[in-house]
């Protein structure tokens, strides 16, 4: 029997792109926790639900190995990656200047479409609170950040923050935020969505509290880890 039966979704892939296919479905099943943190991906298993060769499998473990998803390991194979704390130190603090950058420049370059989209991101996050369906917050929260970075235009930035907001999203499905913090993020969001809609926003203060708002998150994160011992 195939170990990742039921786990992992199959389907048909294009030739030219096999690796990138690959790869986007292992990251979806890492971060949706299908596949574990340490478990091992087995090759032969791989290859049969893919119906792939040795050689886009690799390039996909090399992909995710990039994006500090998997670990390669001589003469081992590849492991899902085990997040530490220092991992989450060293994350937060870059994902913070670096995003709240993002937001500064997404000020002034911001469509019509992108405003509408942020609202409508907003408005899932407060209906998803509202039913206390929370993988449904996560799931707003990340569009939310998603546009206002992409509308940035700064092509270096988004891929930079693509990687850190991975990681991110990893450690926030792999702990459960209480609820007084998902309403306490809501806010903090009501406040970021109002500064993108005005007309004379004060450039510092949006950036300062994007900055602060994942700060926030960072000791969060590090008070859960400490009273659970949920990682090294």
């Amino acid at each position: 029997m195939n170990k990742y039966s039921g786990k992992i979704k199959s389907m048909d892939f294009k030739p030219q792109v096999l690796g990138e296919q690959v790869s986007q479905i292992l990251i979806e099943a890492i971060l949706e926790g299908a596949l574990k943190q340490g478990d091992q991906l087995i090759e032969a298993d791989l290859q049969k639900l893919f119906n792939v060769s040795r050689s886009p499998l690799r390039e996909a473990f090399r992909e995710l190995e990039k994006k500090g998803l998997v670990e390669i390991i001589p003469r081992r194979g590849a492991f899902v990656r085990t997040v530490t704390t220092k991992d989450i130190k060293e994350n937060f603090p870059v994902r913070a200047a670096l995003e709240g950058l993002a937001a500064r420049q997404a000020y002034t370059r911001m469509t019509a479409t992108d405003l509408k989209q942020i609202n409508k991101a907003f408005s899932g996050m407060q209906l998803a609170v509202a039913k206390k369906q929370y993988a449904k917050y996560r799931n707003q929260h990340h569009v939310f950040h998603e546009t206002f970075i992409k509308a940035c235009g700064n092509n270096l930035l988004i891929e930079l923050l693509e990687t850190l907001r991975m990681h991110r999203l990893w450690y926030f499905l792999s702990f459960q935020y209480h609820k007084e913090d998902f309403k306490k993020s809501l806010a903090v969001h009501h406040k970021i969505l109002k500064l993108f809609e005005g007309r004379n926003t004060d450039l510092n203060e949006l950036e300062n509290l994007v900055r602060t708002h994942i700060d926030e998150a960072l000791d969060f994160f590090l008070d859960y880890i400490q009273s659970h011992k949920a990682i090294p």
